[in-house]
């Protein structure tokens, strides 16, 4: 029989599961439509759909770990299927962070303008170089997942030993490798928020330089450039304050293996994870015109139509 906070947990879990499912494949079914019809997809939609199904596959996975945990817990940290768990979960984790880090230079390489020659050389090579990175960002992750898989593989060799009485100590050694290995894991996600960081303050010097210019010649603030400075900085900004609260869950899923609460503690990163997956993606939608659009015009509700001759917030 469930508890009360197995209950609770189990509504939350369930609730952001479909809501997370909604939201990302809404952006892939409208993009993919898109694709489909054009024959062709800019950089960002392409990361942005790559980073929905990204997103949908993790849905998935945390969602099978959260069942677990309710139904099955004392089952939770051992076999093949929490192996497979772990590692699709940390690819697929990665992976996507990196994809809105990549996302991230590109919208400050498309939009900041500087003289200086490097930015300039980067900024005419936009999409190779977010290429480059979207290939950097998939061996990193392979990486991360493959020493992670390499630590399991020795613990689980390990346990299955029947020499149990003299691989005691050393089993209990492994394990606590493998546990420290989660929260280290956690040190690869560091990188993408420092390159997100550098974004949004080249962003914000950009703005800064422009709208004194503007001033200077005496045209109005709320130019196309300035808004799409403003708008770039809104995401990356709100992708940085989500992703502080996700950093958060992780340090406390991989820390509860040394915690008296483990269950508690997994718990509560389990839901921040979700809720992570799921306003993120919302504030994509609000923050690209072509999938804003689309959404308010499924709504019911006449509120919030964008005006007939509003722009498209990124160019291909």
């Amino acid at each position: 029989m469930l508890g009360f906070t197995e209950g609770i947990f189990l509504v939350l879990t369930v609730t952001e599961f479909i809501l997370g499912n909604l939201v990302n494949g809404f952006i892939v079914s409208v993009n993919g439509s898109h694709w489909f019809k054009s024959k062709k997809i800019s950089l960002s939609d392409f990361i942005i759909t790559s980073l929905a199904l990204f997103r949908i596959f993790l849905l998935w996975i945390i969602f099978t770990d959260s069942l677990i945990i309710v139904f099955s817990y004392h089952t939770h940290d051992s076999g093949i299927r929490m192996q497979l768990i772990d590692v699709f979960w940390t690819f697929t984790n990665h992976f996507s962070i990196w994809l809105i880090s990549c996302l991230s230079v590109f919208y400050c390489l498309k939009i900041a303008t500087f003289s200086h020659p490097s930015f300039l050389w980067l900024k005419w090579r936009a999409s190779r170089v977010v290429v480059g990175m979207l290939w950097g960002a998939l061996v990193l992750s392979c990486v991360c997942t493959m020493s992670l898989m390499n630590e399991f593989k020795i613990y689980s060799a390990l346990t299955g030993s029947r020499d149990t009485q003299n691989m005691t100590e050393y089993i209990r050694l492994k394990r606590h490798e493998y546990n420290l290995m989660h929260v280290l894991g956690n040190l690869w996600k560091i990188p993408s928020l420092i390159v997100s960081l550098i974004a949004y303050f080249l962003l914000l010097l950009s703005l800064g330089k422009h709208t004194q210019q503007m001033q200077k010649y005496s045209v109005g603030s709320r130019d196309q450039s300035a808004e799409a400075h403003r708008r770039a900085m809104r995401i990356i900004l709100s992708f940085l304050l989500f992703f502080l609260f996700y950093f958060l869950s992780f340090v406390i899923l991989s820390s509860s293996r040394f915690l008296p609460e483990t269950k508690i503690a997994r718990i509560i990163g389990v839901v921040i994870t979700m809720s992570y997956l799921v306003g993120d993606s919302l504030i994509l939608i609000l923050g690209n015109n072509k999938l804003k659009q689309t959404f308010v015009a499924i709504l019911p509700c006449e509120c919030g139509h964008p005006k007939p001759g509003s722009k498209r917030f990124f160019a291909s």
